[in-house]
């Protein structure tokens, strides 16, 4: 019986270690993400811990069941717990932060563009401050943010490279970065010459500072303006919502195998308890041999 609940033990901890990879994953697939996350890469390091942290636990009690330490289990339970309301605890936070913001929908545009005015929160003041934003906007430079903007069609008639015009670039599918970094608003009145380089227009909307701030310096463009700030909020909420919805999944997991920890690990208290009891009444009704 003590055999059977300390296998069941260790193989709820291997379920346990199994169910923190996708965590561990999660945080890997943020800071792999080269236009986004890469340039943030304070926001990946909490699954990151989280996904470890499991790990560890999960080898701990797979220890203390395989060698029956008591001490290990009850370690290895209050460090689930602290875990399990940490992970709640990150869940909502990232709703909380990625709740407000969307794209707007532009007339004869395919893609969308994002004003940082949509957003609002933890999220948004930090991305907006001064001093974060040079490091972000200088790390989406570095990374190339906007090189896969350019694109060539070869004429089927001739054979020749030529260049995307106005009316096929305004039907692209562009991502959060490229649409607020590497273009400037629709508002401004630009007018097209590739996807990187427009030019002035006859009329242009001078409320918009983002109007001002965009450059055809192609180490510039409009990674200055809040537009970028906002295509890069939106690239987090997206992929902080897929994340937690990981983490969602992987918290029913663990207050699961939880719940079986505890409930194995008092009858596993209880067994011991019941072989000391029994080992002492058995000294206690043996009769002595010096009794006459």
């Amino acid at each position: 019986m003590m055999r059977g609940t300390n296998n069941l033990i260790g193989v709820i901890n291997f379920i346990t270690f199994l169910a923190s990879i996708p965590i561990l994953g999660g945080g890997i697939w943020l800071s792999s993400r080269a236009n986004s996350t890469e340039c943030l890469r304070f926001l990946q390091w909490p699954i990151i811990i989280i996904g470890i942290t499991i790990m560890v636990i999960s080898l701990l009690g797979f220890v203390g069941a395989c060698y029956r330490q008591t001490w290990l289990l009850q370690l290895y339970l209050f460090v689930m717990f602290l875990v399990i309301i940490a992970l709640i605890g990150f869940i909502v936070f990232a709703f909380a932060v990625t709740d407000s913001g969307r794209g707007q929908v532009i007339v004869n545009r395919s893609f969308l563009e994002y004003q940082l005015s949509d957003y609002s929160g933890w999220l948004k003041d930090r991305v907006s401050d001064p001093k974060y934003w040079s490091k972000i906007s200088s790390c989406l430079r570095d990374v190339h943010a906007c090189s896969g903007m350019r694109r060539t069609i070869r004429d089927p008639a001739t054979g020749m490279i030529l260049s995307e015009s106005a009316d096929m670039f305004s039907q692209r599918q562009l991502s959060p970065i490229e649409s607020g970094c590497c273009k400037p608003p629709t508002s401004c009145g630009y007018v097209y010459v590739n996807e990187t380089l427009w030019n002035v227009g006859a009329q242009m909307f001078v409320n918009d500072i983002d109007c001002n701030r965009w450059s055809n310096d192609q180490q510039q463009l409009c990674y200055h303006c809040d537009s970028c700030k906002a295509g890069l909020l939106a690239t987090l909420k997206h992929s902080w919502r897929k994340v937690s919805i990981i983490n969602i999944v992987i918290l029913i997991i663990l207050v699961f195998v939880y719940v079986v920890a505890c409930a194995a690990f008092r009858n596993n208290k209880r067994m011991d308890n019941d072989e000391a009891y029994g080992e002492t009444r058995m000294t206690k009704s043996r009769p002595s041999r010096f009794q006459f």
